[in-house]
């Protein structure tokens, strides 16, 4: 039998093509200096453009430009409406019907008839929720519906302009699911034209459209002159003619490209440098003030210390970690500004109240966390049955690489105290795995928002919830109760105030130590305008313009 060779030419010939676009987006600002190029680098890669696939900060920043949701996250985190113009719940808080726009076109593309983008409707919402769901796309957010969709008329449109969601239960949070980057819209045909291949080509109905991707080089995306948004001047949305994504995987590389200009702003300060460019108070060094741009916001992201609470596991029996007081006495016994201060040059605040961070409308100081008192961390040592950490066994604290300078920190400020900790560095995915299974008693952890809604965090601590999120299989029956009385409650001031009251319950339980609520950082060019961060560090570029030097 003759084998036919496979002919590599059309592949040489693609790669040609992306390299030359690549070559061309990368002279613009030489070649044409009217063209507003947006540049970042993204050190960790870019795995898929499949919204499906929307599940780290990488891909989601890249699929924001891409696509739309039904409903968005706006500055001060509140849920408006994007896709959808309007929606109405039932009495019932069941049912949800979304009204939508009628004057929206999917990105020109070869999956549609003469290339031409067709009209978004209704039945594209449908399909695209049915397709996280499905298990043959095997999508990591297929969780996002769980248990809380109607399985025989969850999805329905009614009509082109129509779109009805169905609940099995009340779950207040599920508008802010649906602004996540997994809920955006795709377009059947393209999925199909595609194949696998779609999560390299993709076509939504985003500012901007796809170009060209080499892996490991750059990401190429164009303005969408057919874009439905308009400022309030009625100007079309966005200023921007493109973006170029590159790869770099070298922070210092990076940090140098942004320097020579090559970058327009970068994200976080690597551990490395920040010394060399932040005060301890977290401002910018004289040499850099008037020469770039320091953000900083509030972020959807807490870290901190789990312990297991599990009372029928084995690993608990004769740890100390057992004890109430002992779990309150850590707490209490370091001082999280200090930490702060000089570990972290101020980027974040002491995660001083509850667990859920600052950032969110339902935080408020009125939960009462823990403050450094080592006076009350040795009284509730003596009243656990260890004066002055007297015949207490030393407790193992479970972290990873980047963190060890932090659980070191806390280590040596306990000891003081008399409770001896042992750190000991493990590897991310094994630390991942062991929380999953319930090996770790006492570990490091981090909970950042997927979407803005408290329950995002408080979900941490339900007791119904496996590992994950339920990491420490904390379990109160008096916080499961107000956790299902909030999420039948439509009136947000209500709502809010049962948050609060679950989050100090489970404070003074303390089945965590909280260490800080997380804050976005980003270095910007002074020519670029109207680039703002946000609680969620959503890369946002619709209403960004940039100034040619």
């Amino acid at each position: 039998m003759k084998v036919k060779k496979r002919s590599f030419i059309p592949l040489i010939k693609l790669r040609m093509l992306v390299l030359c676009v690549l070559c061309l987006a990368s002279c613009s600002s030489h070649q044409h200096p009217d063209k507003k190029i947006f540049h970042y680098n993204e050190s960790s890669g870019i795995a898929s453009l499949d919204p499906a696939f929307a599940k780290n900060q990488s891909v989601m920043w890249a699929v924001h430009q891409l696509y739309n949701t039904l409903v968005e996250v706006d500055d001060n985190m509140k849920l408006v409406p994007s896709l959808a113009k309007s929606w109405e719940i039932s009495d019932d808080n069941l049912i949800y019907t979304f009204h939508l726009h009628t004057d929206v076109f999917f990105q020109d593309d070869e999956a549609f008839a003469n290339n031409k983008g067709r009209k978004f409707t209704a039945n594209d919402v449908e399909y695209s929720f049915k397709r996280i769901i499905d298990k043959n796309t095997a999508s990591p957010g297929a969780w996002i519906f769980n248990s809380h969709i109607d399985s025989a008329n969850g999805f329905k449109a009614l009509d082109d302009s129509t779109f009805q969601l169905k609940l099995t239960h009340p779950f207040q949070p599920i508008l802010g699911i649906l602004s996540m980057q997994y809920c955006s819209i795709v377009a059947k045909e393209a999925v199909e034209k595609y194949g696998n291949d779609f999560r390299r080509h993709p076509v939504g109905t985003g500012p901007f459209r796809f170009v060209a991707w080499e892996e490991g080089q750059a990401l190429i995306l164009k303005k969408n002159n057919n874009y439905f948004e308009k400022d309030s001047l009625e100007n079309p949305l966005p200023y921007l003619d493109g973006i170029k994504v590159s790869f770099n995987e070298s922070k210092a590389t990076e940090f140098l490209e942004f320097q020579q200009g090559k970058l327009d702003f970068i994200n976080d300060i690597d551990p490395s440098f920040k010394d060399e460019i932040l005060t301890k108070t977290g401002n910018l060094k004289k040499e850099w003030q008037g020469k770039i741009e320091l953000q900083k916001h509030p972020y959807l992201n807490i870290e901190y210390f789990g312990i297991l609470c599990d009372s029928n596991n084995t690993l608990l029996k004769n740890s100390p970690l057992r004890l109430q007081k002992i779990r309150q006495a850590i707490n209490y016994g370091f001082d999280r500004k200090k930490m702060m201060l000089y570990i972290r040059n101020s980027i974040g605040t002491a995660a001083e109240n509850g667990f859920v961070p600052m950032g969110l409308p339902s935080f408020n100081t009125s939960v009462v966390g823990y403050r450094y008192d080592a006076e009350k961390a040795k009284q509730l040592l003596a009243e656990a049955g260890f004066p002055n950490g007297n015949g207490l066994p030393v407790i193992t604290l479970l972290t990873i690489p980047i963190y060890t300078d932090i659980a070191s920190y806390v280590a040596n400020e306990l000891q003081q105290i008399g409770i001896k900790i042992q750190v000991e560095t493990v590897q991310k995915s094994l630390l991942l795995e062991q929380t999953a299974k319930s090996q770790a008693l006492f570990f490091r952890g981090s909970w950042i928002a997927d979407y803005p809604d408290a329950e995002n965090f408080l979900s941490v601590f339900y007791g119904k919830n496996p590992a994950p999120p339920n990491y420490t299989r904390y379990n109160d029956p008096a916080f499961d109760e107000l956790y299902e009385k909030a999420m039948a409650e439509k009136n947000d001031s209500v709502r809010y105030k049962l948050y609060q009251q679950m989050d100090q319950l489970e404070i003074n339980n303390a089945p965590v130590v909280p260490l800080w609520y997380d804050m976005v950082i980003h270095l910007v060019h002074t020519n670029i305008k109207n680039f703002k961060p946000n609680s969620l560090n959503l890369l946002e570029l619709r209403r960004v313009q940039k100034i040619n030097n």
